[in-house]
């Protein structure tokens, strides 16, 4: 028999793995399993990627970003004259050098990240505000110091005078000048409705009635004479209706204090039970009768009720209908009834804007403004026995500073006002007996 030398190596089954991949970066790029998702996530080959991933990076160290995304004014020039400074642009190492000085003298165009500044000129460090230093005292939970080592919660207004904030006033001083003609700041719109003396043609010193001179005719003498009575007796009617509604307020106060029951509040009406009459609700024994509820619909009423009410909803949509109907055949009787009706409206309303111009043109007498009433003004007139009829004997009449005043209100110049009168205070006198004096009848 012939037997076979044992060979020297036994030949290796398992294959070598890639220690690393081309770029640097650890690599197990050969499938020993198809077991899991695990063994084909990590024997997945994906040089390729790195190799673009690395080349991205390294046009971003060189040029500051990636070429893509570079316009071609950046990329591109048209060098014309040449650069003066390429010779001390040059690197100033040469092939003999060490390779760690060619490393170093290669700098990246990315900025490096500092994580504090570098000098004090470059960042300077920002001082904290009143709000923020508040705002992080707030958020470590501690007291803020006040004046004289008070502790002030700022959170609420007007803790502490010391730490109240400045006015909007304060904030703004020394920006504005109040002697300046040029006012800036937003346009203000006037109001679109007219002031009310924009239409009044009233003039300041009115001419007066024929009847006030001191040798009127008799006819301007007598008509002037009747306006006079007839305004004085509007006011005496006016001021008898108010006395007589107040003597009815006053009587009635009285009944209504005489008729009041005693031991009941005032206003409150007590119900009475006259003779012959019975409480229809207590019973002879005097206990009140309990009202029985209602008993409750069976499955018949609710049916029939339920139909009912079903009919009764249907008649009334049938009018409806009919009436919806009836609307439609008559829409252009009343579209033009609607015109007609809108412009005897528009009409009625300039008539009415026309009036009260025209009223509004001799002045504002007698018409409310405000609160008040403007005042209509007094008659100045004599009775014929007191005229003079010779300007030597002329006696003066009303009140220049009265006219004037009124004037100035009928041309809405001044607002309508009431004279408020203020009442005097008076000490009350108080009268003190003497103790000499309590027992002077004992004496004697």
């Amino acid at each position: 028999m012939s037997v076979k030398p044992a060979p020297t190596h036994a030949p290796s089954t398992a294959k070598t793995k890639n220690a690393a991949s081309s770029v640097g970066a650890p690599a197990q790029h050969n499938q020993s399993s198809r077991k899991g998702k695990k063994a084909w996530r990590k024997n997945v080959n994906i040089e390729e990627i790195e190799e673009g991933m690395e080349g991205l990076r390294a046009e971003e160290r060189v040029t500051g970003s990636i070429l893509q995304k570079k316009t071609d004014q950046e990329l591109f020039q048209i060098d014309v004259k040449g650069d003066e400074h390429v010779r001390k642009a040059r690197s100033k190492f040469s092939n003999s050098l060490l390779t760690s000085a060619k490393i170093l003298a290669q700098r990246s165009a990315v900025p490096a990240v500092h994580s504090r500044a570098s000098s004090a000129s470059a960042l300077k460090r920002k001082t904290p505000t009143y709000d923020e230093k508040g705002r992080l005292l707030r958020i470590s939970k501690r007291q803020r110091r006040g004046l004289f080592n008070t502790v002030v919660d700022t959170t609420k207004v007007g803790a502490g005078s010391a730490l109240m904030e400045l006015s909007e006033a304060a904030k703004k001083s020394g920006t504005y000048d109040v002697w300046t003609d040029s006012v800036e700041g937003t346009n203000v719109k006037p109001p679109s409705t007219p002031h009310p003396r924009a239409h009044i043609t009233l003039p300041a010193v009115p001419s007066p009635h024929e009847g006030t001179s001191y040798n009127p005719l008799v006819s301007s003498h007598q008509e002037l004479l009747r306006t006079a009575h007839e305004i004085e007796e509007q006011r005496v009617k006016k001021a008898a209706e108010l006395n007589k509604f107040k003597a009815q307020m006053a009587a009635a106060s009285r009944l209504a204090t005489i008729d009041e029951p005693k031991g009941v509040a005032p206003g409150m009406l007590v119900d009475e039970v006259r003779e012959g009459e019975e409480d229809v609700d207590a019973e002879p024994t005097g206990e009140r009768v309990v009202k029985k509820m209602p008993a409750r619909k069976t499955k018949q009423q609710r049916r029939k009720a339920e139909r009912l009410r079903a009919e009764r909803r249907a008649l009334e949509e049938k009018r409806a209908r009919k009436r919806t109907l009836a609307s439609i055949d008559s829409a252009k009787s009343m579209r033009k009834a609607l015109k007609r009706s809108m412009a005897a409206r528009e009409r009625l309303h300039a008539q009415r804007h026309e009036a009260e111009l025209e009223k509004r043109k001799k002045g504002l007498a007698g018409q409310r403004v405000g609160k008040h009433k403007v005042p209509e003004g007094e008659i100045d007139v004599q009775l014929g026995d007191e005229l003079s009829e010779s300007l030597r004997a002329l006696k003066p009449e009303g009140n220049l500073f009265r006219d004037r005043f009124l004037s100035m209100q009928h041309r809405a110049l001044i607002e309508p006002r009431v004279p408020i009168l203020t009442k005097q205070r008076r000490a009350k006198m108080k009268e003190y007996e003497k103790h000499a004096w309590k027992r002077f009848d004992r004496e004697q």
